[in-house]
């Protein structure tokens, strides 16, 4: 609490040091105050750690952080708006050349009015000014095993006007919303990462295309037996997962074993660092241990709850590294009679 008071004591004495010098510097000029307001700039007025900048005029902003707008004809302002939205100001950060002000958490950012308007006694005052969705977050694609000229979908969150890459392919986008986009999988985009740039920043994937053993559907290499030792089997869960559109959802008797088959063609290990897999227990608590190849003694037993957690284990953890990879094993570890519980992204990591 502490150290909340302080920081936002630091914003307020750095504000009211900001108008102070704007009112110094002020040539006190009644007929602007008398005439209709004009805006010649905005500027940010700290950066993201809540220092001071210098003060470069921008037309791009972001919510919840502080801007300095210059002009003149601002002594009467009655309201600030950002793309519509009525944008709260402090009277005492305003001078007749200067309004300080924070746009507003909830100012919208799609198929917005891209537009700062100043109402004043005396007139209106607009500029064009965007502003900007928080960065975007790539959470999931699917299908992983894409081939190139496949369409994907990629889920996340502020994909707002978005471009896509493949490694450093640039891709088709086909369409888009905020939360999804359809892209076309470039030439030569195997084991390459997925980044999605907008104009607020970048976010890449933490899969690769080509490295899914279970990605809503087994890989062609994981054999059709794969499930419970028990044979309970599993069913498809559209809606607990964090990858793609669903997860397996098996029902665990104490110690019971799931079981990834690859004997037919076991997939090389060349490339590879180790395996990735995500975990959520119905229970408050959740215990697997993992084993490749039915090298038991040197499993790694995970604990997890009943959030997602999401697992990335080398093979040097798993009793290192094979030149392939026969089976997988996720075995029920808990010693509690067993669980309901929820695999997904199952897949391998890249060197």
């Amino acid at each position: 609490m502490k150290n909340f008071k302080i920081k936002y004591l630091f914003h307020f004495l750095l504000l009211t040091s900001l108008v102070t010098s704007f009112i110094s510097c002020s040539d006190d000029d009644n007929s602007s105050q008398s005439g209709a307001p004009v805006i010649e700039s905005v500027s940010a007025a700290v950066d993201i750690d809540g220092n001071p900048i210098e003060l470069t005029p921008t037309t791009v902003g972001y919510a919840n952080n502080v801007y300095i707008i210059q002009g003149s004809g601002f002594t009467t302002v009655q309201k600030v708006f950002f793309n519509d939205t009525d944008t709260y100001f402090n009277p005492t950060l305003v001078t007749d050349k200067v309004i300080i002000v924070t746009i507003d958490i909830d100012t919208p950012y799609a198929d917005a009015s891209d537009e700062l308007r100043i109402e004043t006694l005396n007139g209106t005052a607009t500029f064009d000014f965007v502003v900007a969705p928080p960065a975007p977050l790539v959470t999931s694609f699917n299908s992983i095993n894409a081939n190139d000229g496949d369409t994907i979908t990629i889920y996340g969150s502020f994909f707002l006007d978005p471009t896509v890459t493949f490694g450093t392919t640039p891709a088709t986008v086909v369409s888009n919303t905020l939360t999804e986009i359809q892209v076309v999988v470039p030439s030569g985009s195997f084991h390459k990462y997925v980044t999605v740039t907008t104009i607020s920043g970048s976010s890449t994937s933490t899969q690769a295309i080509g490295t899914a053993i279970y990605d809503d559907a087994a890989a062609t290499f994981v054999e059709n037996y794969l499930g419970p030792w028990d044979g309970s089997g599993f069913v498809s869960n559209t809606e607990f997962k964090t990858q793609g559109e669903s997860s397996i959802e098996a029902n665990y008797s104490g110690y019971t074993g799931f079981k990834f088959p690859m004997y037919g063609a076991s997939p090389s290990t060349t490339g590879y660092s180790g395996i990735r897999v995500s975990f959520k227990s119905t229970k408050e608590t959740g215990k697997f241990k993992v084993v490749i190849n039915n090298n038991y003694g040197a499993g790694k037993v995970v604990s997890f709850t009943n959030q997602w957690t999401t697992f990335v284990i080398p093979f040097s953890e798993l009793g290192g590294a094979p030149a392939s990879i026969n089976e997988i094993v996720f075995q029920e570890f808990n010693n509690d009679g067993g669980d309901k519980l929820y695999i997904d992204d199952v897949g391998f990591v890249l060197n």
